[in-house]
C-alpha cells in the first residue's frame, strides 16, 4: 500500500477561444458570458488517497466541467490539457501525466445545448518502486454515479463532475480483467443493451485476438478478432445485440437476452483455452 498526494493544473486550450483564463491553475475557464451566469470551464480536486499495489481501483481526483452560456467567438471545438502529479510516499517525488479533454461548445440556440466532452485514457510516464517491484499508475476511466463514462453530455446552466480512477500496475505487463458485467438492459425481450466490459488495467498493450468471452450457458460465446488489440488503460464492452463504436463495436449478436437477470458468472479464456478472468455477477452468482 502506498500513500498517495494527487493535484492537477490545466495547462493549455487549443485552438484558443476568447477570454481564457486560470492556465497553469486547478480550474481553466473560458468565453464571452451570454447570461448572467458567467464562464464555462473545468476544474479538477485532488486530494490525499492510498494506492495498494493488487489492482484495486481508486480515486485520483474530481474532474468538473461547469457550463453555461457563452460566445465562443468562432471557436466551438478545442482540447484542453490537464497534467495530473501524483506524489508517492516512498520517495516524496512528483510523477507527472497528461490528459487531453476534446471538448465541443455546443450553440446557445437549437435543438441541442448540451456542452459534450470526450474524456481519455492515459498510463503514467514514470514509475515507483514497493516492496522491490516497479509499478505505473493506469488511469482506466472516469466514473459518474459508480459507472464508467467516456463522454459528458452537460447540460447548459450545470455542472458535470466524474471521478478520475486508477490502478497501480506491475510495468511492462498487461492485465486484462472482467469489470462489469450489465445483466439488466431496459430494451424489452431481448435486453440488447446488456453488456460485459473489460478492462486492460496494465501497462502495455494487449493482443486479444481470438479470445473467448462466455457466458456460462452453452451457445452463448464470443470470439474476438484477429487483430483486436486492448491498449493499456482502455475499457470496450461487449454488447447482447448492440453495436457501440465508442466501445470497440462489439457484440454478441444475439436476438435473446444472454446474462442471467439473477446472476451468474462471466468468463474470459484466451487462445490456448487459459482462464483469464472470471467475474460473478448478480445475486445468485456462484
Amino acid at each position: 500500500m502506498s500513500k498517495v498526494t494527487t493535484s492537477g493544473t490545466w495547462t493549455a486550450v487549443t485552438p484558443t477561444p476568447p477570454n481564457v483564463s486560470g492556465l497553469n491553475t486547478g480550474h481553466v475557464t473560458w468565453g464571452t458570458p451570454a447570461g448572467g451566469g458567467g464562464k464555462s470551464g473545468y476544474s479538477f480536486a485532488g486530494g490525499m488517497i492510498e494506492m495498494k499495489a493488487d489492482g484495486s481501483e481508486v480515486v485520483l481526483g474530481t474532474f468538473t466541467h461547469q457550463n453555461f452560456p457563452i460566445y465562443g467567438g468562432g471557436v466551438d471545438r478545442f482540447d484542453v490539457d490537464l497534467v495530473v502529479r501524483i506524489r508517492f510516499e516512498e520517495d516524496s517525488k512528483d510523477r507527472e501525466f497528461s490528459f487531453r479533454f476534446h471538448h465541443f461548445e455546443t450553440p446557445n440556440v437549437g435543438p441541442v445545448h448540451d456542452d459534450e466532452v470526450d474524456l481519455p485514457t492515459r498510463v503514467s510516464p514514470e514509475s515507483v518502486s514497493i516492496d522491490g517491484e516497479e509499478y505505473a499508475a493506469v488511469i482506466t476511466g472516469f466514473k459518474r454515479n459508480g459507472k464508467i463514462v467516456n463522454k459528458f453530455l452537460s447540460p447548459e446552466n450545470g455542472a458535470n463532475s466524474a471521478d478520475i480512477v486508477a490502478v497501480l500496475s506491475r510495468v511492462g505487463a498487461p492485465d486484462v480483467i472482467i469489470t462489469d458485467v450489465c445483466h439488466k438492459g431496459t430494451v424489452k425481450y431481448t435486453q440488447a443493451d446488456e453488456y460485459v466490459e473489460i478492462v486492460n488495467q496494465g501497462t502495455a498493450h494487449a493482443d486479444i485476438s481470438g479470445w473467448l468471452l462466455h457466458a456460462d450457458d452453452p451457445g452463448q460465446n464470443f470470439t474476438f478478432p484477429p487483430g483486436t488489440t486492448l491498449k493499456a488503460g482502455q475499457r470496450i464492452r461487449v454488447y447482447t445485440n448492440e453495436v457501440h463504436a465508442e466501445w470497440g463495436g462489439y457484440s454478441f449478436g444475439s436476438g435473446r437476452a444472454i446474462w442471467n437477470d439473477k446472476g451468474d458468472t462471466a468468463h474470459l479464456f484466451d487462445t490456448e483455452g487459459a482462464a483469464v478472468h472470471h467475474y460473478g455477477y448478480g445475486t445468485e452468482a456462484p
